[in-house]
């Protein structure tokens, strides 16, 4: 199997042609037919000699995700499943905002986070995506959006689909610069979002990064007791050294950080986790954002339910009395297996009746 020419940055592409023998003007020429008149064939691409474009064919395949399913909800939010060459199947979502068109990708097939609630870790990690499977992600929805001929483009990222990205660093920051370039689509940096669930090590590594990335990071707790009973991952890295790494982050980026916090009835949304929350995040407050997000329940996961919406007012309020940014999030796509990894897990199930 070709792998993507998307996972190329235009340094990359720029090192692989000219170390083929090709002049070096051809790889701003490529790059151009990809992102800006986003042809899906070599052969489209011509003002490209012959030479180029049989070495490129012969290297690479442009798009290598196609789509398999794809749900519309009542309120626009679209969620594709894409099938990979190797027959994997991942989900990312298109949704509508007032500022614009935003994608939520998947950077792993499965995932081994193993946070209680969540529906992508149902099914563990296979595999990481390429970077260019993830940047064929936006290619494809880009794609349905040209074909509809209103002139859209997507215009922000969140990186927060299935499976952890900082357990895919390499490509994920592949990802990163070839989507920011700006000789391409140029979706700005202050325009993406990457969400980790606290890989201390990984975030402090990101913090060096020449480029200025929004940063999330999923919390769902204030103390490691209830934390590391409904995340993993926070048995290895708990509370006090993701929040040095936060502070190493901040003291090196002097961005603000968004942190992501499902409400789950009777288990994290009382005024005590509100208050503790509250405390953990004073000093940093002026950098902080506090993402409160009802739940989405899953079926294999009924031992948690959404927050009753009296319990979430006294949340929120609790946090902005203590002096703490916040908000409750808009839902999207709750008609349409919104939970993420929902839609994969139930065309796995299908398709395993089918074989049977």
């Amino acid at each position: 199997m070709k792998k993507s020419i998307y996972g190329l940055t235009l340094e990359q592409l720029t090192a692989f042609i000219v170390e083929n023998g090709q002049k070096k003007f051809r790889a701003a020429q490529v790059w151009d037919w990809l992102y800006k008149k986003r042809v899906i064939n070599f052969a489209d691409m011509t003002n490209i000699n012959k030479e180029c474009l049989q070495l490129l064919d012969e290297n690479f395949a442009i798009q290598t995700l196609e789509e398999s399913v794809k749900q519309v909800s009542d309120d626009g939010t679209i969620k594709f499943l894409f099938k990979m060459q190797d027959g994997n199947l991942i989900e990312t979502v298109l949704m509508k905002f007032p500022y614009g068109q935003s994608v939520c990708v998947t950077t792993q097939v499965g995932c081994n986070i193993g946070c209680s609630f969540c529906a992508s870790g149902l099914l563990r990690k296979n595999r990481d995506l390429e970077a260019g499977e993830i940047v064929g992600q936006i290619m494809k929805v880009q794609e349905h959006l040209d074909n509809l001929g209103g002139g859209e483009r997507v215009s922000h990222i969140v990186v927060m689909g299935i499976g952890e990205p900082f357990d895919n660093y390499t490509n994920l920051m592949n990802f990163l610069r070839v989507v920011n370039d700006q000789e391409g689509l140029s979706i700005g940096a202050r325009h993406i979002t990457v969400s980790t669930s606290g890989l201390t090590p990984k975030i402090r590594e990101f913090a060096e990064e020449d480029i200025q990335i929004n940063l999330a990071v999923s919390l769902h707790a204030p103390n490691n007791d209830l934390r590391s009973q409904i995340m993993k991952i926070n048995k290895a890295y708990p509370i006090e050294k993701l929040m040095d790494a936060i502070d190493y982050y901040l003291e090196a980026k002097n961005r603000r950080i968004t942190f992501e916090y499902i409400l789950l009835d009777d288990v994290n949304d009382h005024v005590v986790e509100a208050e503790q929350l509250a405390k953990l995040l004073y000093n940093k407050r002026h950098l902080s954002y506090v993402n409160l997000i009802p739940y989405n329940p899953v079926d294999e996961h009924g031992q948690y339910q959404r927050s009753k919406s009296e319990a979430i007012k006294a949340f929120y309020e609790t946090l902005k009395k203590r002096g703490i940014n916040c908000g409750v999030r808009l839902e999207h796509g709750t008609d349409i297996d919104a939970a993420c990894g929902q839609l994969r897990s139930k065309q796995i199930k299908k398709d395993k009746v089918k074989a049977n």
